[in-house]
C-alpha cells in the first residue's frame, strides 16, 4: 500500500525467483477526499481500511492473510521496521490525532474494527526507501532513493557506525533524510528570496519544510505566480494590470510551468487568468517559469551531490581499515614520527587511572544534577502553582482587590461567539511583536459558510518600537495602505478588527487603554492612551483611506474566536509564543468591574504578570533572577519569563555560563559569544531537543556559538539543560491552565467538564515536546476536566475579523 498524498494505491505484487527474477503486479488507485485528509485520523484510517477491503474483495483474496508493506510518505520516527511515529504532516495533509502516533497501530486498529479481513503488516517505509528498493531489485548499485513530486525527499545507505541514534556499528542501514526540512534552522536564509518567504508565511506550516518549498511541485506554480504579481505591479508585465485570478493563491498551477517551458499554451494559460498578454509578456512568463524550475533542479542536484560525497567517503574509509597498522599510520601522517611503546605496568595502573577519572566525573555529574534539580518541579509544587493562580484570578475579578492583583482579569466586552449568519469583508490588524500582519477576511454565511483570507506580513524596525507612538502608528498605517494597494482596494473603507497583544484596559469593545508595553516595546506616548484612537489619528494624518475600527482585541481572544468558529466548545484561548497569555469565558456575575450579572464575558487574564507580587519566589532560581535583572522590565511578567519563547533560551544560556564557570562544561573554557545576552535563541531549544537531531548536529549549533572545541559529552549535557528548562515551562503553563478550566467547571457547578482550548504561538507549535508535556500536566492536575487542545492555524487575525463580524451583526440588529 502506497500513501503519500490525496491519492493512494493498493497493489498485489507477486515475486518469483525460479531461475530468473520475475515481478507481476496488479493495482488500484483510490482517492482520499479533502475533508478526510483534513478531518480526524480515525476517519482517514477507516477510509484506508475500507479501500483495502474493496481491493481484496475485487481480487477474491479477502480470506487470505497476506504480508503487507506500507509506504507512508511523511516524516516518521521509526523504532523498528513495523513501527513508525508520524513526526509532522506535510504536503497539505492535516488529519488530526495522528502526529506523534504509530501509523501502523492506527491502521491495525481500523482493520480490527472492521473484522472482515486480516493482514500481517510487516514493514512501514518512506516512499524514497520504496523507490530505492524498487530500482535496487533490478540494479544492485542502486543505493539512493530520490522523490521530486508534490514534495521532495531522499534516502541512502549509511554506515551503521555513523548512526548514533541506533545501537550497533556493523553493516549499513537505509536513512530517510527528510531533506525537505533542510533550511528550517536558517541554513538557506542567504539564498531564499522575498517570494520564498511569502510562500512560507502563507503556508499551513510556516518556518517548516523550507527546502521543499523551493523545489517541489506543490509550490513552484505559486512561486511563479508571486513573481508575476510583483512584476505586474512594478509595470514590467501585462501593462501593469493584475486580476483577481492572478492574485488568488494556488491559481497558477505547477503543471502550467511545465507546459510553458515546453512552449505550449502559454498565451491560453495567461488568458485564463483574465489577462491580455502581449508576445513579450508570454516570453517573459516562460522565462520566469524556466528560472524557477532551473533553480529547483540545481538545488536538488547540489544536495544530491552531498549525499554522493558521503557515500564515496564511507567507501574510501572501508578500504583503509583493512591495511596493516604501521603502513596505515605512515600513510595518514607522513609528517609524524610514531613510536610504539609496550606497556610494562600492565592494566592495573590503567584501571586505577580509569577509576580516578570515573570518580571525578561522578562528582561533576552529581553537582550538575544538584543545579538542574532547582529547575525540576514536583507534582506538589505544580498543585501549589494552580492554587495560587486560582487565588490571583479571584483577586483580579473582584473590584476591591483588582488594583493590587497581578493577574488583572481584564473585561474584553466580547460576549458572543459567531452564530453562522455573519457575512461581509473585514480588515484585521494583528500586532503582537516585531512582525505584524494585515489581513483581508471574507466571511460568507449560509450552507457554504466559509472564511477566506488574504494577508501580508510586515516588520517593525527596532528604532520604531523604541521611538514615539506617533512614528509607530504612522508606520502601521503606511503598511495598511500598502496592503490595500496590494489587494487592489486602494481607498476602500472597511470595518477593522485590531488584535493588540499587549495589556489593555477596556471599557467597551472598540477601545483599549494600553496599561504597559511588554515584549521589548517602548514606544513613548502610548501607555495610558486608547490604541484605537492612536490608530484612527494616524489614519486621518495619512489622508489615504478611512476605516471603521469596530473592535480592539487581545491575541488570546482572537485565538479563542478563530478556534470557536470551528468548535463551539472552545471557550479558552491560550498563547505560548514570544510571550504567554490566556483568556476564557467567565460568568458575568463574577466580573465585578462591569455592571450586569447575566450571561458571560470573555476575560483577558494577562497571566504573564502572575508572580509579580512574589507568588513564584520559592520556585524562581538564580537563573530566573539573572534573566529578570537583565530584562527591559525587571520585576515584571515573572510567570511569562519562566515560560515563553522570549526568555527560555536566555535561561539556558545562564545555566551553561554557570556550569562552565564551575568547570562542569566545555572544559571550563567560556566563549565570548556565549557571554552575549540573547545569543542562545529559543529556536535552538526546539532544534536541540528534536528527536531526529544527531549529537553532531547539536555540536554544530554549539560551534555556531563559538564553542568550537565542544565534545559529544558537552552536547549531551546541553541537550539535558534544554530539556529541563523547556519541561518546567510546559509544566508551569499546564498548571496555570488547569486553574482556568477547573474554575470554569466550578463556576458551572459541574462534576465533569468537557471543554476546548484554542492554542497559538511558535513555542507551542514548533517545540517538539512542549505541547505533550503541557497536556500531560493538565490531565494530571484536572482529572475532572476533559480538555481538548486545538491549534489555531490562522492566528489571531482571523479571530479579530470574526469578533468584528459579530459586532457588526449585533450593531445592525440593534439598528
Amino acid at each position: 500500500m502506497d500513501l503519500g498524498g490525496t491519492n493512494f494505491r493498493v497493489l498485489l505484487v507477486r515475486v518469483s525467483s525460479n531461475g530468473k527474477q520475475k515481478v507481476e503486479m496488479e493495482n488500484q488507485i483510490y482517492a482520499i477526499p479533502e475533508n478526510i485528509m483534513r478531518g480526524s485520523g480515525t476517519e482517514l484510517f477507516d477510509h484506508i481500511a475500507e479501500c483495502l477491503a474493496n481491493f481484496l474483495e475485487k481480487l477474491g483474496i479477502k480470506d487470505k492473510k497476506l504480508p503487507l508493506g506500507f509506504t507512508f510518505s511523511f516524516p516518521c520516527q521509526q523504532t523498528k521496521l513495523d513501527e513508525s511515529f508520524l513526526v509532522s504532516w506535510t504536503k497539505g495533509s492535516k488529519a488530526s490525532g495522528v502526529e506523534g502516533r504509530d501509523v501502523v497501530g492506527l491502521l491495525r486498529k481500523a482493520i480490527k474494527k472492521r473484522g472482515d479481513f486480516d493482514i500481517d503488516i510487516v514493514a512501514v517505509i518512506n516512499d524514497t526507501v520504496g523507490t530505492m528498493m524498487t530500482c535496487g531489485y533490478d540494479d544492485h548499485h542502486c543505493e539512493i532513493g530520490l522523490i521530486v513530486g508534490t514534495g521532495t525527499n531522499a534516502c541512502y545507505m549509511e554506515e551503521m557506525r555513523h548512526l548514533e541514534l541506533v545501537d550497533g556499528d556493523e553493516g549499513r542501514m537505509c536513512v530517510n533524510m527528510e531533506w525537505g526540512a533542510f533550511g528550517d534552522d536558517g541554513a538557506l536564509d542567504d539564498i531564499r528570496t522575498e517570494f520564498d518567504r511569502e510562500i512560507d508565511a502563507g503556508s499551513l506550516n510556516p518556518g517548516k519544510q523550507l527546502f521543499e518549498k523551493m523545489i517541489s511541485g506543490m509550490y513552484l506554480g505559486e512561486l511563479v505566480r508571486l513573481i508575476l504579481v510583483k512584476m505586474a505591479k512594478d509595470g514590467l508585465l501585462f501593462q501593469g494590470h493584475t486580476t483577481p485570478d492572478l492574485l488568488t493563491t494556488g491559481h497558477f498551477q505547477t503543471s502550467f510551468v511545465s507546459a510553458m517551458e515546453n512552449k505550449k499554451s502559454t498565451f491560453e494559460t495567461i488568458l485564463g487568468l483574465g489577462l491580455d498578454p502581449s508576445p513579450e509578456d508570454c516570453v517573459a512568463t516562460q522565462r520566469v517559469c524556466q528560472i524557477v524550475s532551473t533553480r529547483a533542479a540545481h538545488l536538488c542536484a547540489a544536495t544530491l551531490a552531498a549525499v554522493l560525497r558521503q557515500i564515496r567517503d564511507n567507501k574510501a574509509a572501508e578500504r583503509l581499515f583493512a591495511r596493516r597498522l604501521n603502513k596505515m599510520v605512515r600513510l595518514l601522517v607522513p609528517d609524524c614520527d610514531v613510536r610504539f611503546l609496550r606497556s610494562e605496568d600492565g592494566s592495573g595502573k590503567g584501571a586505577a587511572m580509569v577509576t580516578a577519572v570515573a570518580h571525578r566525573l561522578a562528582k561533576q555529574h552529581a553537582e550538575r544534577q544538584r543545579i538542574l534539580n532547582t529547575l525540576r518541579l514536583s507534582r506538589d509544587q505544580l498543585l501549589e502553582v494552580k492554587k495560587r493562580m486560582e487565588e490571583e484570578m479571584n483577586r483580579g475579578l473582584a473590584k476591591k482587590t483588582h488594583a493590587t492583583a497581578t493577574v488583572k482579569m481584564l473585561p474584553t466586552f466580547v460576549r458572543s461567539t459567531p452564530d453562522g449568519t455573519e457575512r461581509g469583508d473585514f480588515l484585521a490588524l494583528d500586532l503582537g511583536g516585531t512582525n505584524f500582519r494585515v489581513l483581508l477576511v471574507r466571511v460568507r454565511s449560509g450552507k457554504r459558510r466559509s472564511v477566506e483570507m488574504h494577508n501580508k506580513i510586515y516588520t517593525i524596525p527596532q528604532d520604531i518600537t523604541q521611538g514615539t507612538g506617533e512614528e509607530l502608528f504612522d508606520h502601521i498605517v503606511h503598511c495598511i495602505a500598502d496592503f490595500l494597494e496590494y489587494m487592489g482596494m486602494k481607498g476602500a473603507s472597511l470595518p477593522l478588527g485590531f488584535t493588540f497583544s499587549f495589556p489593555c484596559h477596556q471599557t467597551r469593545l472598540d477601545q483599549g487603554i494600553l496599561i504597559k508595553w511588554t515584549k521589548g516595546f517602548k514606544a513613548s506616548g502610548c501607555e495610558g492612551e486608547d490604541v484605537a484612537a492612536l490608530l484612527k489619528d494616524a489614519i486621518h494624518r495619512s489622508e489615504e483611506f478611512d476605516l471603521d475600527v469596530v473592535a480592539v482585541v487581545n491575541d488570546t481572544v482572537g485565538t479563542m474566536m478563530t478556534c470557536g468558529y470551528e468548535d463551539p466548545q472552545c471557550e479558552v484561548g491560550l498563547i505560548v509564543g514570544t510571550g504567554t497569555n490566556t483568556c476564557y469565558m467567565e460568568e458575568m456575575s463574577n466580573v465585578e468591574l462591569v455592571d450586569g450579572d447575566e450571561g458571560r464575558m470573555c476575560v483577558n487574564m494577562e497571566w504573564g504578570a502572575f508572580g509579580d507580587r512574589g507568588e513564584l519566589d520559592d520556585l524562581c532560581t538564580e537563573f530566573d533572577r539573572a534573566v529578570d535583572d537583565q530584562s527591559t522590565y525587571p520585576g515584571k511578567q515573572r510567570y511569562e519569563k519562566m515560560i515563553s519563547g522570549m526568555y527560555l533560551g536566555e535561561i539556558v544560556r545562564n545555566v551553561l555560563l554557570d556550569f562552565t564557570a564551575k568547570g562542569l562544561l566545555f572544559r571550563g573554557k567560556l566563549s565570548e559569544r556565549l557571554k552575549t545576552r540573547g545569543i542562545f535563541e529559543t529556536k535552538f531549544l526546539s532544534q536541540i531537543e528534536s528527536d531526529r537531531l544527531a549529537l553532531r548536529q547539536v555540536r554544530s549549533i554549539l560551534q555556531h556559538l563559538g564553542l568550537t572545541s565542544s565534545t559529544c559529552d558537552d552536547s549531551i549535557l546541553v541537550k539535558e539543560v534544554c530539556s529541563v528548562v523547556s519541561k518546567r515551562a510546559a509544566q508551569l503553563c499546564g498548571a496555570g491552565l488547569s486553574a482556568v478550566v477547573d474554575k470554569i467547571r466550578l463556576n458551572r457547578g459541574l462534576e465533569k467538564l468537557s471543554i476546548t482550548v484554542g492554542v497559538d504561538g511558535t513555542l507551542y507549535k514548533l517545540h517538539p515536546h512542549f505541547a505533550t508535556i503541557m497536556r500531560e500536566t493538565l490531565r494530571d492536575l484536572t482529572p475532572n476536566c476533559e480538555v481538548t487542545l486545538i491549534q489555531s492555524e490562522d492566528g489571531s487575525g482571523k479571530g479579530a475579523a470574526l469578533i468584528t463580524a459579530v459586532a457588526c451583526r449585533l450593531r445592525d440588529a440593534g439598528k
